[in-house]
């Protein structure tokens, strides 16, 4: 199972921008990298201006910050005592000028502190009655916190993040959109909110939103919330970028945690970020009735200030990426990219597991043979189509116009299901194997191959060491009770050149939120979770 390179299709009219949303993923190609993963590798000469800034000059700057914010709290305390729900008088006391402009000092002499020497400002942001809501993006790292500082925005942000001492009140002073996980009715209310101050014909201070609902590697867009397009008004879009050398900003969800990005970009001497203000974007009345056009023609229009691909990757598909199991997916997985196309063809993986069971009896009837596109189509159900094209060729290795139904299943299975690697591993045997149920080497491969999405495995010294009697053929059976005995199969057998001191890369324990996508980060994220293992690319 491998992406195998098509040529981008036809791009719609630039006048038909009602089509631009629905066709913008489908003329841009696929990212080759999985967004959600960062990994950096230190030259042993940055390791060494990392050891010299660690004990210089990185302590004098983490005292500058702090002190940089304790100076910032008494303003912001005094400023946020009483309701924040009442709306702002307009114009603006003089007082909260003041304090406007004392913040923005602030934050700017404490950015300055911690190496940003050169924030560089492109375009003019709009003011509130032009566009009530910023659109951010791409959103990577908690430094993007920059852009809100600087700009006194309001964000949405967990109803949690008020409780932190100091942080908490300078929050609160920005008059933030709370979301509160224990309503379960939050994200309805956040919306209403949301529309309520956007269509206060600039009463309320603009509202920053990062689309994106979580944190990327900046190699892509991927697909736009749509709570910032729901009001149906005017948004400025602001791109961000960080032109460094090396790359110690970007926190995903696999790769360096949060203390040792803080830490690795304290130790840099410059950290240069630039934010552009991008033209304002008026909605068509399509797009006023139709807030995923809307995010789509947003995002299209950001992502060529950038000069990078839109795709229709989700948050989901970051789950999917990091979901425990024994085979947890590689950087260079083709299941996300399967995942996506699954969505696209209407088809939705949580409701598709039941189906499980039909889909392995029919492959298993098949006995091995191959499907051709419109032989695919009536297996799946669905009409032939361009998205089914570009699913079918993930399967279609040889380009002779034929797939293993097998494949598919394998592949459906680890996304219904992606903690549950035994039962996968279980459905493809029933489907592979011969009458007494057992496999060889190169059927193993073929089944590990479609359930991490690579295209390369060898298998060799696994399948080895399951079968102990040198049969040449194995049993669920037998590779349960291995699995069961050497739970981190995976990493000996399968990714034996592994090595954890080429790259600092090291993932937290627990995924932590990232930046401020509170709303969108997950909810019930398991705090006993092992650190996810980086896979050889």
């Amino acid at each position: 199972m491998r992406l195998r390179a098509r040529g981008p299709r036809a791009a719609p009219s630039s006048n038909a921008a009602s089509s631009v949303g629905a066709g913008d993923a489908r003329r841009l190609v696929p990212p080759g990298r999985n967004p959600f993963v960062h990994e950096l590798r230190l030259s042993a000469l940055r390791k060494a201006q990392i050891v010299f800034m660690t004990l210089t000059l990185f302590p004098i700057r983490l005292l500058l910050i702090v002190t940089m914010m304790l100076l910032a709290w008494p303003f912001t305390f005094f400023a946020t005592l009483g309701s924040s729900d009442q709306e702002p008088e307009q114009p603006p006391a003089t007082w909260r000028k003041v304090v406007d402009f004392l913040l923005k000092a602030i934050m700017r002499t404490m950015w300055f502190s911690g190496g940003f020497h050169w924030v560089v400002m492109k375009g003019q942001q709009a003011s509130p009655p032009e566009a009530s809501i910023l659109t951010l993006a791409p959103h990577s790292s908690y430094f993007d916190a920059i852009a809100v500082t600087l700009t006194m925005s309001s964000i949405v942000m967990k109803a949690e993040s008020r409780d932190i001492p100091i942080w908490g009140t300078l929050i609160k002073y920005i008059q933030p959109v709370f979301v509160s996980r224990s309503d379960q009715d939050s994200r309805r209310k956040t919306v209403e909110e949301i529309r309520r101050r956007a269509q206060s014909h600039g009463k309320w201070p603009q509202i920053m939103i990062f689309p994106e609902g979580t944190c990327t590697n900046r190699t892509c867009l991927i697909t736009f919330k749509p709570g910032a397009f729901i009001p149906g008004v005017p948004v400025q879009p602001v791109v961000l970028r960080y032109p460094n050398k090396l790359d110690t900003i970007t926190w995903t969800w696999q790769g360096p945690g949060a203390l040792k990005i803080l830490w690795l970009t304290l130790c840099q001497f410059h950290n240069r970020v630039e934010i552009e203000f991008l033209p304002v974007y008026s909605p068509s009345e399509e797009e006023k009735k139709d807030p995923a056009l809307y995010a789509s023609n947003v995002r299209r229009v950001m992502a060529e200030a950038l000069g990078i691909s839109v795709t229709d990757y989700t948050f989901e598909d970051c789950q999917l990426a990091l979901a425990e199991g024994q085979l947890r997916l590689p950087a260079d997985t083709c299941l996300l990219e399967f995942a996506r196309l699954v969505r696209g063809l209407g088809l939705k993986p949580e409701t598709l597991e039941k189906d499980l069971d039909k889909y392995s009896e029919s492959a298993k009837m098949q006995r091995g043979g191959k499907l051709g596109l419109p032989e695919f189509a009536e297996y799946l159900g669905v009409p032939v189509s361009d998205t089914l094209e570009d699913m079918f060729s993930l399967f279609d290795e040889s380009g002779d116009g034929r797939m293993d139904p097998r494949e598919y299943v394998v592949a459906l299975s680890v996304v219904c299901r992606p903690a549950q690697t035994l039962d996968t591993i279980q459905l493809a045997f029933k489907m592979y194997g011969s009458q007494d149920g057992d496999i060889d080497e190169d059927t193993l491969s073929s089944i590990l191959k479609t359930a991490l999405g690579v295209a390369e495995l060898s298998v060799t010294s696994l399948f080895q060491a399951i079968d102990q009697e040198g049969t040449g053929r194995i049993t669920f059976a037998d590779f349960c009770r291995f699995a069961e005995m050497f739970p981190n199969f995976a990493e000996e057998y399968l990714y034996p050149k592994q090595t954890h001191s080429d790259s600092c890369a090291q993932t937290p324990p627990t995924p932590t939120p990232n930046g401020f996508c509170a709303d969108f980060s997950p909810e019930n994220a398991d705090a006993r979770r092992k650190p996810f293992r980086k896979k050889l690319d």
